[in-house]
């Protein structure tokens, strides 16, 4: 906890400021997704967590630059750093993520995560992959976003971890949009595997104090859209994973949202 003490009045500021946002999110869903939706239930949801997200990157100062045409509907392949990616991809556009059965029990980020219409899946059980994979179909027939990291962990970042191909099924039956997305983090007084990156035995509360001690963070995200894949759910995991490392190693990006 000692950067609390390095800049007190900003986390306490941002705390607080985070307190109200939650209040406001939670009215906000309670008006807007369960007594008036204006369209279906998943899209209302996915459009609620949207505009939570932004919020949030408001209070960390997070600050997103982009690359490539941003997808709306189709499978949204990414490399995993931590929750902060769930607010950087979902501030661009409404989105249903797919994330392990532990997030549930996050504090804030657990609760909201059910609330904007997470698909959970609990690991190492064959058949709750399979269970998923039914709702991811659903879900793409629908026309939704839905965001997978097949890395099945976060890391610092340094590399990009071989990706799973079990969640992958539905798009090797079905004919849905696929992009890949690779999402790049710097900041002036810190280091990324450490402040922002949250892997490994990191503790959330205390890694959150410290990412709001930050005075502002920079998100890079680089887009590309890909033609049909191998038919192979192993091949394309392999063919994703080459096109993700394939962006880390591009240039930096020149657009700016």
């Amino acid at each position: 906890m000692r950067s609390f003490w390095k800049n007190p009045f900003r986390v306490t500021g941002r705390l607080f400021w985070l307190a109200g946002e939650i209040v406001l999110a939670l009215l906000d869903f309670v008006i807007n997704v369960i007594f008036a939706p204006k369209v279906p239930l998943r899209r209302a949801r996915s459009l609620w967590l949207q505009q939570t997200c932004r919020r949030a990157l408001r209070i960390m100062k997070v600050k997103v630059r982009t690359r490539g045409p941003i997808p709306l509907k189709g499978l949204l392949v990414s490399n995993h750093l931590g929750y902060l990616d769930i607010l950087v991809l979902s501030a661009m556009a409404p989105a249903v993520f797919i994330a392990k059965s532990e997030v549930k029990r996050w504090p804030i980020f657990g609760w909201f995560a059910i609330l904007g219409g997470t698909l959970f899946v609990r690991r190492g059980k064959r058949s709750d992959v399979a269970r998923l994979n039914r709702e991811v179909a659903q879900a793409l027939d629908a026309g939704a976003l839905v965001v997978l990291f097949p890395e099945g962990t976060s890391s610092d970042g340094r590399d990009v971890l071989p990706f799973k191909s079990s969640l992958l099924e539905p798009v090797t039956r079905l004919n849905h949009p696929l992009s890949v997305a690779c999402i790049r983090y710097s900041l002036p007084d810190g280091d990324v595997g450490e402040d922002v990156c949250y892997w490994g035995d990191m503790t959330l509360a205390p890694h959150l104090v410290n990412l709001f001690s930050k005075s502002r963070i920079s998100a890079t995200v680089s887009f590309v859209r890909l033609e049909r894949g191998p038919n192979s759910r192993k091949e394309l995991a392999r063919s994703l994973h080459s096109q993700v490392m394939r962006l880390k190693e591009s240039s930096a990006p020149v657009s700016v949202e």
